[in-house]
């Protein structure tokens, strides 16, 4: 009897709720990434002072600021790392590159917005930013996550193996990664004006594609060479 056939998607979903079994027994992105990043939203305005126009201008910006960089580490998490049983277990199994990039992915953008969501009551808090048209800034949230969850994973991919992977992995996302903030901060801006946000939410949404798309391409070649 043949066994049976299993999809893509189907090994994709399992993959990332690997990921994510692995990451609710280490706790390090509700335990220790989130509590820094709201340290860090914490300390901005000990540095800024307490001018609160001030605060609540910048308070938008800031927040994406940290969710960028401490998104980062949560792309890269160690609980994310494969040993390399595991990966030559994957191998054998027959399990494409692309649907393990895209499990990772897919793991790190549930993540991502979980982490979002933990830092947003905090930022509201502690700057009380203009909340006027809050629910249009909604799909900004999982166009960043996913953006920085596919670069996490291709970044993870590119350094599998390597003694810097923790060091490597944020100088190849942040760079790249610099699209997406300048998206979020300035369609989070042109929403408390009252201008159209679409181009920043496009410019997104391309990012994200066009990094989806380069993982596609390049997921076989990398595991040939690493």
């Amino acid at each position: 009897m043949r066994p049976p056939v299993v999809s893509a998607g189907r090994k994709c979903a399992e993959l990332a709720r690997r990921d994510l079994r692995l990451e609710l027994r280490s706790g390090e992105t509700p335990l220790v990434i989130a509590p820094f990043g709201a340290v860090a939203l914490l300390l901005a305005p000990m540095a800024l002072g307490t001018n609160r126009p001030l605060l609540s201008q910048l308070g938008p910006g800031l927040y994406w600021l940290v969710v960028l960089l401490f998104g980062v580490l949560v792309a890269l998490r160690h609980s994310a790392a494969e040993t390399p049983a595991q990966h030559a277990a994957l191998r054998l199994c027959g399990v494409d590159p692309v649907v393990r990039i895209a499990g990772r992915a897919l793991a790190n953008a549930l993540l991502l917005l979980l982490f979002e969501a933990l830092l947003l009551p905090v930022s509201v808090v502690l700057y009380s930013p203009d909340l006027a048209g809050a629910v249009r800034l909604v799909p900004v949230l999982p166009l960043v996550a996913a953006g920085l969850a596919v670069l996490g994973a291709l970044a993870s991919a590119l350094a599998r193996g390597l003694a810097g992977r923790v060091t490597l992995g944020p100088l190849l996302v942040v760079p790249i990664a610099v699209p997406l903030l300048l998206g979020a901060t300035q369609s989070t801006q042109a929403i408390q004006l009252g201008r159209p946000a679409w181009p920043w939410l496009l410019l997104m949404l391309t990012v994200d594609l066009a990094t989806a798309l380069l993982a596609v391409l390049v997921a076989r070649h990398l595991e040939d060479i690493a």
